[in-house]
């Protein structure tokens, strides 16, 4: 018989999994493509990834790479690592080698749980990497360690000040973590299921499961890698309900309704047109009367906007279906929310929970009508993992009280909604990606006949914006555009480099020297038309 070490509960991940599975052992708690887990069988994956984790060496706080598409495997080794205390660390499969030093480097990754065919890709920048012990390949070798591990939960105790880490582009490009406390990140990011009432002890989520006569089925089609991914799994698994976890390696639009329906899905969340646009026009255009989405009731939709295009196609499509539109960052957590009533809207709008508003540049709230910046405080995160400047200017304290200022421009409605403007800054939001122009401006002019260079995002049908890049070329050199954005891709993730590219006899700068991003978005978009 398994051994299940008794000690003191905390709002904290791994206790969060141990409890629910303890409750309701039988019922399903994991969905994919591939497998079907009951809490109870996934709890005890969970435990023995851990236990082996633990034989490895793995401390309390140390650092491990989750490097892999979406596979069960990631909800597993992200679980594993809260029960002792460890960091799941999110690791950008569409990395390139620059990317993945700096990554691997700045989040003091000691081991990783890697898919196989990204092993080549972490070998490679592995001599730069002296505090990286140990790489898990999931496949035969990681089910062999599963076997041979232990099934007790014979875990030193946990706390709710223990850390989760979410990686996320910076001004720079470069990652940085945002860093919580996990009963931080619980109460902001994942308990929007239970429509954030308060959790007073982590025994509760036991309770309303054992009571509950419905436990919802969630499900992502958007990678684990990014936060969005992970929360729909955390508001799952708080809620006593079953995660369903698209895991084929392409999207398609077909395959995901058959989930939907092979799983009893309830909701599945999307990003922006990108999803949600070939998700409607595959029921439009060929009708499935085969397909059971009797149990499908709403569309949750963050991370890129949806277009009134795409929301007229989804209530074409699913005329019972609620469409949901969620706004979050990686630093401020599930932040606000808002059902679509088919009306218009010129911005994002949403209803905002009591922690968050709009203030001014001196933290003073606005007034209405009045353009700020959204603010929250409550849960938020501790800052950012060894970035102390970055932290102090995104987390600012008025009054005595700590916010999180992420950088929305938004302005408070008459009806109490806030509407977000927009980033002051140019990030280009590609079907959810966020992509710096700096980072590939910087790349483009390591081609030796790019003289300078300007990135901004152009409106693109499926994906929102698309990286479209203005050229200057050396007098002497005349490369093809195709072979400059090849060059672009050995330094740059593919989902960064241009889509569309133009050669231009001048890019225009500011006086002081500083790419016009202004001149540069209304010339890309004369020569688009």
């Amino acid at each position: 018989m398994m051994a299940h070490r008794v000690y003191p509960r905390s709002i904290q991940l791994g206790d969060v999994l141990e409890v629910i599975a303890d409750a309701i052992p039988n019922e399903m708690a994991l969905i994919t493509n591939d497998v079907r887990f009951t809490y109870s069988e996934l709890d005890e994956r969970v435990t023995r990834l851990a236990n082996h984790l633990l034989s490895i060496g793995i401390k309390n706080g140390e650092h491990v790479g989750v490097h892999a598409q979406n596979c069960h495997q990631w909800v597993e080794a992200f679980y594993a690592c809260a029960k002792i205390s460890a960091v799941a660390v999110n690791v950008n499969y569409r990395y390139v080698a620059a990317e993945l030093r700096y990554l691997y480097d700045n989040a003091d990754c000691v081991a990783v749980i890697t898919a196989p065919e990204y092993v080549d890709a972490i070998n490679d920048v592995r001599d730069a990497l002296p505090n990286l012990r140990n790489l898990l390949v999931i496949g035969d070798e990681y089910e062999s360690v599963l076997a041979a591990a232990s099934a007790d939960r014979d875990f030193p105790g946990r706390s709710e000040d223990d850390l989760y880490i979410l990686y996320t582009g910076g001004t720079t490009g470069m990652p940085k973590g945002v860093l919580w406390r996990h009963e931080d990140i619980v109460l902001g990011a994942m308990n929007s299921a239970r429509a954030n009432r308060p959790i007073e002890n982590v025994e509760q989520l036991a309770e309303e499961a054992v009571a509950a006569s419905f436990h919802p089925r969630m499900m992502s089609i958007g990678p684990m890698m990014h936060g969005g991914g992970q929360w729909i799994m955390g508001n799952a698994i708080t809620s006593g309900g079953c995660f369903v976890l698209y895991t084929k390696p392409r999207f398609e639009a077909l395959d995901v309704w058959q989930l939907v329906a092979d799983g009893a899905v309830n909701s599945v969340s999307t990003i922006g047109d990108a999803m949600a646009r070939p998700l409607a026009e595959a029921l439009l255009v060929e009708p499935r009367p085969d397909l059971d989405l009797s149990m499908f009731f709403a569309i949750g939709n963050g991370g890129a906007p949806l277009s009134s295009g795409v929301r007229e196609q989804i209530r074409a499509a699913l005329p019972n279906v609620s469409i949901l539109d969620n706004f979050g960052a990686s630093e401020t957590g599930a932040t606000g929310s808002r059902t679509d009533d088919g009306s218009a809207m010129s911005s994002p709008k949403f209803r905002m929970n009591d922690e968050t508003t709009v203030l001014s540049e001196d933290g003073q709230i606005c007034g209405v009508g009045e353009v700020g910046k959204l603010a929250r405080s409550g849960f938020i995160p501790l800052g950012y993992y060894k970035d102390a400047e970055k932290t102090a200017a995104t987390f600012p304290t008025f009054a005595g009280r700590r916010w999180v200022m992420p950088g929305d421009f938004a302005q408070i409605e008459e009806d109490g909604q806030i509407s977000l403007l927009g980033r002051g800054s140019v990030c280009i939001n590609s079907g959810g990606e966020k992509i710096y122009p700096e980072e590939v401006e910087a790349a483009l002019k390591q081609h030796p006949a790019v003289f300078d260079a300007v990135v901004i995002g152009t409106p693109n049908e499926r994906w929102g914006e698309q990286v479209t890049a203005l050229v200057q070329l050396r007098s002497d050199m005349a490369p093809s555009m195709e072979e400059i954005v090849i060059f672009s891709r050995t330094l740059v993730a593919d989902y960064k480099s241009p889509k569309v590219m133009f050669f231009v006899p001048m890019i225009e700068r500011t006086p002081v020297g500083k790419a016009d991003y202004q001149w540069a978005k209304v010339t890309a978009l004369r020569l688009l038309a």
